[in-house]
This record gives structure tokens, sequence and C-alpha cells, in this order.
């Protein structure tokens, strides 16, 4: 059993996929150059404190007491992941003291809340020596098995034996986690999800980076954003119910439905006609992971940025017409990067907020960027003022240091 643990675990750039991991669609992603370190020491109070560089407060969670709902602040991400360890892990967790520092920006769209549910999960499987139980080996038998049982610790569900708890109040998917811990250095990974499979990696431009230009608009999970996050995930669901009363099945993720027979998509555009939303998020869906995704792969990996800037731009447009999780900031700057010259551009992550990835030479990236904030800042003065933008190639994975 080790007294000391310490990982480097990145953020995470959704190239494409907007919300299709929960309902088992695809994603295009990469882990980001940013992210958050975690540096842990076992200590013997049945508590684990949390310490991090971008709050001013402390988190304490004990081991041993019934946990407390705090979602809604930061505190819930660390007090969920505890809660989970020792419901699934019992003894086997014990009490620590975390150390966090930060170079990814916060409520970004970056994933810095599940980086900091995989950075904190692992740290503590480590003090615990918890990867050599049977119960850990019986049910985690790969990386993409462990980002998705990480994934369950957010969203509350339970993973094979392992029972879930409560989560930090969001109905998400894997995609954030997967990315996370699956990426690989210089390269963009194609998954699809529910379980988790690696499709395909293509090799990212060697003279591009991303520059990420952070909104100012707070992405959190949390409020009236956790609603409208909420009820993007929840859509899938209600037209997953919808289609199984009408055809008998008993389909769990809407991909499941999609692909049962070569009719299914003409048949759930039928079920859900009519009704308030269900239809633009279906479509939303079928386009985002059976169309954008495979074709900005495939161009990708035959040099064709135009065409790649293209299909981005389609995904872009379904986003804000059909899904409904774009801010008009993040709209605006998706336009901007366009204008400016970027080969494609696109808001990313949850929504209602958050950031937007543009692809540049690598050359021109700081200059691009400057000129990016300059002008939406001028467009937006009082967002403008917390805006950032990052540069960033795709980066490895999370790793123990």
């Amino acid at each position: 059993m080790s007294q000391h643990s310490a990982w480097f675990v990145p953020g995470r750039i959704e190239v494409l996929g907007k919300h299709t991991d929960y309902a088992a669609g695809r994603s295009l992603v990469c882990a980001s150059s940013q992210g958050i370190t975690l540096r842990g020491q076992a200590i013997d109070e049945p508590v684990v404190r949390v310490r991090s560089d971008a709050a001013s407060d402390m988190v304490e969670i004990g081991l041993r007491q019934d946990p407390v709902d705090r979602r809604g602040h930061w505190s819930g991400y660390p007090a969920a992941v505890v809660a989970r360890l020792v419901r699934n892990f019992g003894d086997a967790v014990g009490g620590a003291e975390v150390e966090v520092t930060s170079t990814l920006p916060l409520a970004s769209g970056m994933s810095s809340s599940s980086a900091m549910i995989v950075g904190l999960a692992r740290v503590l499987i480590d003090l615990g020596d918890i990867e050599s139980t049977e119960l850990f080996k019986r049910n985690i038998c790969s990386i993409e098995d462990y980002a998705h049982y990480l994934a369950c610790i957010e969203n509350g569900q339970t993973f094979k034996e392992l029972e879930g708890h409560m989560g930090v109040g969001t109905f998400g998917g894997s995609q954030d986690h997967t990315a996370i811990m699956c990426s690989h250095q210089d390269q963009l990974s194609q998954f699809s999800f529910c379980p988790t499979r690696r499709e395909a990696d293509i090799d990212f431009p060697s003279d591009y980076s991303f520059v990420v230009a952070v909104s100012g608009v707070l992405a959190e999970k949390s409020g009236q954003a956790r609603e409208l996050y909420n009820r993007a995930s929840l859509a899938t669901t209600e037209i997953v119910k919808l289609w199984n009363q009408a055809t008998g099945r008993s389909d769990v993720y809407l991909n499941q439905a999609v692909q049962s027979s070569p009719q299914a998509p003409a048949q759930l555009r039928e079920i859900v006609a009519g009704r308030e939303y269900l239809p633009q998020r279906l479509e939303q869906f079928l386009v985002e992971a059976h169309e954008v995704v495979p074709g900005a792969s495939a161009a990708l990996r035959d040099g064709d940025l135009a065409a790649f800037g293209q299909i981005v731009d389609r995904s872009q447009h379904y986003s804000e017409h059909y899904l409904g999780n774009q801010v008009p900031e993040t709209v605006y700057l998706q336009a901007s990067a366009r204008r400016l010259g970027a080969s494609a551009a696109s808001a990313f992550g949850a929504g209602f907020g958050g950031s937007v990835w543009a692809l540049v030479p690598s050359a021109q990236a700081e200059d691009f960027a400057q000129r990016w904030l300059d002008d939406y800042r001028q467009a937006y003065p009082e967002p403008g003022q917390r805006a950032a933008a990052l540069v960033t190639r795709p980066g490895p994975s999370a790793h123990r240091l």
C-alpha cells in the first residue's frame, strides 16, 4: 500500500460528438496539454481533505459519515468520488490529503470537473491499493472499462457489480473520461460508447494546433445550466421510451434503436413527430453520430482540411439550431474564427457557455489567438474581460508522476 500518489490529468477537447456519448453514439476527441496535477498523501484520520489552487476553501469529506449533497459547489466532485469508492470498496479507501494545482481553465468546457474526478479517484485507488483487489480486477478489465467506471462516479450509474451512488447531478456519459484516460499524443481518437470502443486513431496534422478560446461564460453543470444539460440528455431517454412502446423492443440507448434496422431512423422520426424538442434532438444525434464524426475522421485521414472544415461547420449548425446548447457568445466565437481564417472551428463540451476550438497553422497560432480575442472583446466586452485563449496540440492521457 502506497503512502504517496501523484497524477497529471489533462483536460480534453471534444473535437466532434456533441451530446452523443450517453446515447451510445460516437465522438472524436483528444487530450489537451493543459490539465491538473494531484499529489496525495495517506493519513491516519478517516477523512479526505482536498485543497485546490483554483479555490479559496478546503474540502473535507469524512469516510465514515453519511454523504452530504454538495451539488452546485466544486466540492461535489471530490465528495462524489469519496462516497462512491467507499460504497464500492469499503475500508480499502483510506484517509488522504490531496493538493491540486491546475493549468486548466475552470468551467471552460475542457472538462476540469471530470479531470478532478479522474485524478482524485486514481490517487485514492493508488493509496488504498484498490487495483489489486479481486472486486476491481473482476470488473475493470481494460483502460476503457476504467474510464467508464469513473464516468459512473460522476453520473451515479451502476457499473457491472460496482453499485451506483448519487453522482454529481448530471446525466452524462463517458466521453470526457475516455478522452482523458485513453488519448494518444499527436492523435485524435474516435470512440463509440455504451460500451466504450476505440474505433480509430487519426494522426493530427503535424504543422497545426488547436487554439481554444474560453468565452468567459462559465460552462457550469449546476443550477439552470444543469437543467438545460439534463434536458438534452433526458430527451434521448424519452425518445427510446416512446420507441420501445411503439415497437415492443427493450432498447436502453438511442443508438441501439437507430441501428436495429435500416428503417429505424425513419420510424423514429415518425414516432417523435410533433413533440416538443424531440424531433430536433433526434435529428442532431443522427447527423452528429452517423455522418459528422465518421466523415470528419475520413477527411482528416485524407488530409482534406477544406472538407473537414465544412463538416465541422455542419456540426456547429446542428448544435445551434437542433440541439440548442449554444449561447450567443460561443456562436459568435465560432463564426469569428472561420472569418479570421481558421481551417475549422467548433464550440465544444456540454454547452451553455464554455469554449470554442479553432484549427490553425502552428506558426500562426499565437497571432491568431490575439486577433480572435480582440475581435470577441469588441463584440462582447463584459464576458470578453474574462475570456482567454490557449494553444495546444493533442497531448498524452492521464499518467502517474
